[in-house]
C-alpha cells in the first residue's frame, strides 16, 4: 500500500498538469500517449520525492487528497496555457479589426472554430514554447511543487487561489499589448479612408475599403511579426515568476 501511495498520488498531480499544459493537452494527442508520458515522468521524479505518509488509499481522506493533487497539477498547467491563449486572443482581435475574421479554421487543440489569424499566432507561440524548453521548465515546476506542497500535508491557500484567478487578467492585458500596433495602424488607415471620402465623395472609397483593409492587415501582421518573440518572452517570464512564487523556489 505504501508503494502504491508513493506512485499513485504523484502520478495524479503530474497527470493534472499534462491535462491543461501547453502542447500536451491538445486533443490530437492520444490519451494513452499522455498517460504513458505521465507514467514515465512519475518514475523519473520518484527518487527525489519525499515519502508519502498515507498508506490507506481506501478512505474518504485519501479521495480528498487525490483531488488536491489533480487541482495542483491543473493549476500549474493552466498558468502555462494562459500564455498561449494570450496570442490566440491577440490574433482574434487583429482578425476582427482587419476583416480577416471571416477566414476560420478548426482549432485542433480545443476542437472549436477560430479565425485563421488566431490559429496562426497559436502555432507560432507553441513553436516558441518548445524551442525555449518551456516543457522542461514545467517539469521543473511540478517537481518543485512536491517540496512546496507535500502530498497530504499542504496545498493552495485561499490567497493563492485568488492570485491564480487574477493571473487570467494578464492574458487580456498582454493580448491588447500584442495587438495594439496593428489596431493603431488600421485606425490610421480607416482615418485616411474617411478623409478621402470627405474630400472626394465620388471616389466611393468604402466600396473597396474592405479589401484594402484586409490587404493592409496582412502587411501589418507581417511587419509586426518580429515583435512576437519579445512579447512571448515577457509573458513567459511573468508566468515563470508566478509559478516560482507558488511553489516557493524563487523570491
Amino acid at each position: 500500500m505504501q508503494l502504491l501511495s508513493d506512485f499513485l498520488l504523484p502520478f495524479l498531480r503530474i497527470s493534472g498538469m499534462l491535462i491543461s499544459m501547453v502542447g500536451l493537452s491538445a486533443r490530437t494527442i492520444p490519451t494513452p500517449v499522455r498517460t504513458l508520458f505521465a507514467l514515465f515522468l512519475t518514475l523519473a521524479i520518484l527518487p527525489v520525492m519525499p515519502a508519502v505518509n498515507m498508506p490507506d488509499l481506501f478512505s474518504a481522506g485519501a479521495i480528498v487528497v487525490m483531488f488536491q493533487q489533480l487541482i495542483i497539477g491543473i493549476a500549474l498547467g493552466f498558468i502555462s496555457a494562459m500564455v498561449l491563449d494570450t496570442f490566440v486572443l491577440a490574433g482574434q482581435i487583429i482578425a476582427m479589426q482587419t476583416g480577416l475574421g471571416f477566414a476560420s479554421i478548426v482549432d485542433r487543440v480545443n476542437g472549436i472554430s477560430v479565425p485563421a489569424v488566431g490559429q496562426f499566432y497559436l502555432i507560432l507561440a507553441t513553436l516558441i514554447f518548445w524551442s525555449i524548453d518551456g516543457h522542461l521548465a514545467m517539469i521543473q515546476m511540478i517537481t518543485a511543487s512536491f517540496t512546496a506542497f507535500p502530498i497530504g500535508e499542504a496545498w493552495f491557500t485561499p490567497e493563492q487561489y485568488k492570485s491564480i484567478a487574477h493571473w487570467g487578467a494578464w492574458m487580456f492585458v498582454s493580448a491588447i499589448t500584442v495587438a495594439l500596433a496593428p489596431i493603431v495602424s488600421l485606425l490610421i488607415v480607416n482615418l485616411a479612408f474617411g478623409v478621402m471620402t470627405k474630400a472626394s465623395p465620388q471616389l466611393n472609397i468604402f466600396s473597396i475599403g474592405f479589401s484594402i483593409a484586409q490587404i493592409m492587415g496582412l502587411i501589418i501582421i507581417f511587419v509586426t511579426l518580429e515583435n512576437l518573440t519579445t512579447h512571448f518572452a515577457i509573458q513567459w517570464d511573468r508566468a515563470q515568476t508566478f509559478m516560482c512564487q507558488l511553489v516557493a523556489v524563487c523570491p
